[in-house]
Parts: structure tokens; C-alpha cells; sequence
């Protein structure tokens, strides 16, 4: 169990980004390409139970991409759980994070590798929980080299959505800020949405009923 602090920077050059993350000697992480397929899984109760809390509870099923661009599949899959809460949402006796800086988005995380997720999935579903958003995307993770001390713990994910490509910071908040301003970006441009709300904000934008955000194509849902 931990917190996680990050925030999204959206991307409209991405080859120019690229350049950047080389010239500062940013490291891939993860096997061949580093390029992983993501397919999320998003459970609630019907009445939106945990959406309403803040939380969230998420399968999600991670493909690393072969060495040869666009190649998935070649490494194994990887099957995670996820649940989020607000930092306020604290077990008894856990101490609450430093000072939260509203400039992050802040969240309790507990995650867990799966070897089973249908029977979890079944389990859930008789307990009255459903699987109601599914979103994938392909995700590229860096590190910035060692000689950086103020950038140890930081990840830079950059993220190739439905609805756009973006690059999330997670790691202290001094290092968010700074690996930010070395990419061009400022505080004005932290996006602290997730990608649910990004997706209905695009969706109403270009008019179009929202959808499980997939690739190429949209289906509808109820809730």
C-alpha cells in the first residue's frame, strides 16, 4: 500500500518530445520496445457506488510489444488490480501523506498481480459489482539516467490513447516539477483528470455518444 502523486502533460508533438527525452538521457524500462499494451477493466456497483466516493477498482491486462515496433504479444501478459482512494480515505493508525499539493493528483494505491482475473472477475460481479468502462492504451515508460539525483523515484510514462497522447510524471513533487520545466512545461499545463473524464470531455466535443474508449472503434454502454 502506498500514494501515488503524478500529473498529465498533453503531448501534440510527440516526435519532438522523443527528442527531448534522448537528449536527456532518458532510459526505457521494461523489455524490447518498452511499448505495452494496456486493456483496463473499470468495476463499480450499479449505482456508481466507488465513483462517488472517489475510488476505483480496476483489472487491468498489460502486452509488451516485441523489440519490432508494433509487434504485440511477444511477452507474456501481465494481469494487475488496482484499487484508488483519496489520501483522506486512511486506514486507522496509517499516517497521512505530507501536506498534499493540489497542484498533483494525490491517491491511496494498492495493487496486485493476478493469476486469475475471469474468477475474480466472476467473484466480483457476485458481489454486485460490474465491469462498466474499458479503456486501452499503449504505454512507453522512461527513467531519467542516475547522474539526475532529483530525478530518483520518477517515472515518465508516455501514454498513446483514443483520445490523444499524453505524458504522466509520478514520482516526489519536486521532481514532477522540475522533469516538467526540462520538457518545456509548466504548472499551467498539469492535467490532473483521469482518462474517464478525458474521454467524456472528448466525446461531448466532437458530439458523439460516450463509449468503452477502444481504438477505432466505440460501443456503447448504459450505466
Amino acid at each position: 500500500m502506498g500514494y501515488e502523486t503524478e500529473i498529465k502533460l498533453r503531448i501534440e508533438d510527440v516526435r519532438a518530445l522523443r527528442r527531448t527525452l534522448k537528449r536527456l538521457g532518458a532510459q526505457l524500462v521494461g523489455a524490447g520496445s518498452g511499448r505495452v499494451h494496456e486493456m483496463n477493466l473499470i468495476f463499480d456497483t450499479p449505482q456508481g457506488g466507488l465513483a462517488k466516493h472517489g475510488q476505483l477498482l480496476r483489472i487491468r491486462t498489460e502486452t509488451p510489444e516485441s523489440g519490432k515496433r508494433g509487434k504485440a504479444g511477444k511477452g507474456a501478459p501481465r494481469v494487475v488490480l488496482t484499487f484508488k482512494s483519496p489520501p483522506e480515505e486512511l486506514a486507522m493508525g496509517q499516517a497521512a501523506p505530507v501536506a498534499r499539493d493540489r497542484r498533483y493528483k494525490v491517491r491511496q494505491e494498492i495493487e496486485v498481480v493476478l493469476t486469475d482475473a475471469a474468477g475474480l472477475q466472476k467473484i466480483f460481479e457476485g458481489l454486485g459489482l460490474r465491469g462498466w468502462f474499458r479503456y486501452e492504451k499503449y504505454r512507453t515508460t522512461y527513467r531519467l539516467p542516475g547522474r539526475m539525483k532529483w530525478a530518483q523515484g520518477l517515472l515518465l510514462e508516455l501514454d498513446e490513447t483514443p483520445v490523444g497522447t499524453f505524458l504522466e510524471l509520478e514520482g516526489p513533487g519536486e521532481a514532477i516539477d522540475r522533469a516538467a520545466k526540462e520538457l518545456g512545461y509548466g504548472t499551467k499545463d498539469y492535467i490532473l483528470k483521469n482518462y474517464l473524464v478525458l474521454y467524456v470531455e472528448d466525446c461531448r466535443k466532437r458530439g458523439v455518444e460516450a463509449g468503452d474508449m477502444l481504438f477505432g472503434r466505440e460501443r456503447k454502454k448504459g450505466r
